[in-house]
This record gives C-alpha cells, structure tokens and sequence, in this order.
C-alpha cells in the first residue's frame, strides 16, 4: 500500500521552513512562473523536450545574464555540488500545461529533465520533484509531533449559535461558500412542549439563527428547550475513513490527525458514505475549490497548517464566547486537559473513539 506523503509538507509538497516567499513562489504549479534573469539566446530558443542542460562551474549571482542564471531568491549556495540550474524560460510553459493534470506533473518532471541528475536539478527549483527519501524539515523548528495530545472541546452550554466558526472556517480554508460545502456547521436542538425534538441548521448556521425553528413539522409548536451544537470532523481514533480510501489519500499523521492528500485523492466517495458523523464532502469543481482540486474529499483537518506553528484553529480562534476550545493535553502550560474533565464523545456507540469531546447539553439529546 502507498505510503502517505509526509504531514509536514504543505499542500504542494514543498518544505516551507527557511524558504523565502519568491522561492515559495517559484515552487507553486499550476501558477505563471516569474521570468529568471536574461538567459543565454540559447536557453531562450530551446524546446522543452530538448533543453540542453547547460553545467557552470562557477555560478554567477542573481540578476547577472550569464546563461542559466538562477532566479531571483534561488541561493546557489544552497544548491548541492552536482545540481544542475535550469533556465525557467525554458520550462515555465511546459510545466504550466503539465500542471493541469496534477497527476501527470511528477512524471512529467522526471521525463523533462532527463534521469536522476535532472530530476535532482529540479528538486532545488520544484521542491515537488525532490526524492521521497530526503529529509523534511519541519513547518516549526524543534515541534515533536509524537509528544502532542492534541483535543478538541465543545461547549455546548456557552454556544449562542452567531455562526463566526463557518464564517473563519471557510476564510481560513477556502470552503465554498454553499452550505452543503462545509468543514464546521452549527445545529440547533429544539424540545417542544409536546416532547418532540427538532433539528435544524439553516445555511449550516453560518449567518446565525432565527427566532423560529425551521425544521419541517415544527411550525405552530412551542418551545420548551433549544440549544446549540457546533460539529466538525470527529478525528476518531478508530477513524472508517483511513480504512475504507483505496489509495492513502486519507491518511493520519504522527501527532493524530486525519488528513486527506489532495494529490493522491481519486474522488470515489468511499470515506464520505463512511463517515458516520457526516464530516466530509468531495469538492465542487468551480473557482472555490480548496487548494484548487475539485472533486475531492474534503474536511476539517483542525487547521493543522495552524496548530503546528503554535496557532489555535481558526474556529477556535474567533469563537466570541470560549465554545470551541483546543490545545495539547500534554502542555503543562495549557488548561485543555483540566477543560476537557467531564465531557463526552458525541455517539459513543459508533465505537470510532472520536478526539472531540462535548461538555453541555449534547449528549442525550444528539
């Protein structure tokens, strides 16, 4: 089975720690590459598949118009002695129509650059294209995902169901704005005098709620009791999900959390009818497609690009009354561990062992 690619990737692959931006830049497919330096007029009129590889023995300094200069922001120090520079200008249209087919790209790479040598000069230009086996470096210097014990609380007592969370979470994480695209919604639990019980979630809660309920049946009735009950991806430690992907594009990471690989993801549904907390969606194949891959699955992954640089989620984050709280059980620094005392996993029975938990009134009433 494929091994998942490594958590401490960004969402193209690419190590982000000690890079500037215009190296971040350069890195990112599927975008117009920036112009290098002048280039040779033989680098200018090269085709791609014929591109001769030009060797410098001494490399000169950005912005010279030496053949084969590097880029603004590539450091040719930072380069290993056998790297082989190769003029944008002479890749840049290939590799932006190769970027249309995300599973094309890699293949693409390799066959452009011509074997190992090539694919190792590419690696310093495209950190996509580096080996498997090279050592990542991680997003925060010193962070020890094997020390983590990351938990999630809801407080359901305290939630006064303003919708801010669905607002930060699709900012935050290009959600489409739809309400049936969502990583975070809001229900509200409804107990009628009769002792019926509704719920509803207009517009997955994201612009608040109205006086009445709007669950179907409930018109006329009186309310005896309501509250609100935030929801997200479970994180569950028996996770269907990762069970049930064909290819690992639903993966768990070293400190516990489940996220999906947008690059390995084939689209098939099997972890969306899994789910038995209904957390996931595929994609829509429009402009607010998350990182730009429609038609895959998507969900909340707890902001992880956040909370491994020391951040809280962004739901988290906004929550105007302390509802959402989050943080490492192990930190002797946080109170998350003694917030966490008394609550509840929503559906225990589902036998998932889920990493949220409720404190309020949730549980008998989900």
């Amino acid at each position: 089975m494929t091994e998942p690619l490594d958590p401490m990737l960004d969402p193209w692959g690419q190590v982000t720690a000690g890079q500037s931006a215009d190296e971040r830049e350069l890195a990112a497919p599927g975008e117009a590459l920036p112009p290098a330096a002048e280039a040779s007029a033989q680098a200018e009129d090269a085709t791609v598949g014929a591109a001769p590889l030009a060797t410098n023995a001494s490399a000169e300094p950005a912005g010279s118009s030496g053949g084969g200069a590097p880029s603004e922001g590539m450091r040719v120090s930072e380069a290993p002695a056998d790297a082989v520079l190769v003029p944008l200008e002479a890749i840049a249209p290939a590799i932006e129509q190769a970027s249309l087919t995300r599973r094309a790209f890699l293949g693409f790479g390799l066959a452009l650059a011509g074997g190992v040598a090539g694919a190792a000069a590419l690696g310093q230009l495209f950190p996509v294209f580096a080996s498997a086996g090279d050592k990542v470096s991680p997003l925060v210097p010193g962070y020890d995902p094997m020390s983590k014990a990351w938990t999630f609380v809801v407080d359901t007592s305290k939630c006064i169901g303003c919708g801010l969370c669905v607002v930060a979470c699709k900012e935050e994480n290009n959600v489409p704005e739809s309400a049936e695209f969502t990583r975070t919604w809001v229900e509200r639990h409804t107990t009628m005098t009769d002792g019926t019980r509704y719920v509803d979630a207009p517009d997955a809660g994201i612009n608040g709620f109205p006086a009445t309920c709007t669950a179907p049946g409930s018109e006329g009735k009186t309310v005896a009791s309501a509250f609100f009950q935030p929801r997200l991806c479970m994180q569950c430690e028996d996770s269907p999900c990762t069970g049930v992907c064909p290819v690992s594009a639903t993966y768990r990471t070293e400190d516990g959390v489940i996220l999906v690989d947008a690059r390995r993801c084939i689209g098939c549904g099997y972890c969306v009818v899994s789910c038995p907390y209904g957390a996931r969606y595929l994609t829509p194949a429009d402009e607010d497609s998350p990182a730009n891959t429609p038609g895959v699955a998507d969900k909340c992954t707890w902001c992880y690009h956040r909370i491994n640089r020391g951040q809280r989620p962004a739901c988290v984050e906004i929550c105007p009354v302390g509802a959402r709280r989050f943080g490492d059980a192990n930190d002797p620094a946080s109170d998350i561990a003694e917030y966490a005392k008394g609550g509840q996993p929503l559906h225990p029975e589902y036998g998932t062992r889920p990493r949220v938990l409720y404190l309020g009134p949730t549980v008998a009433e989900a």
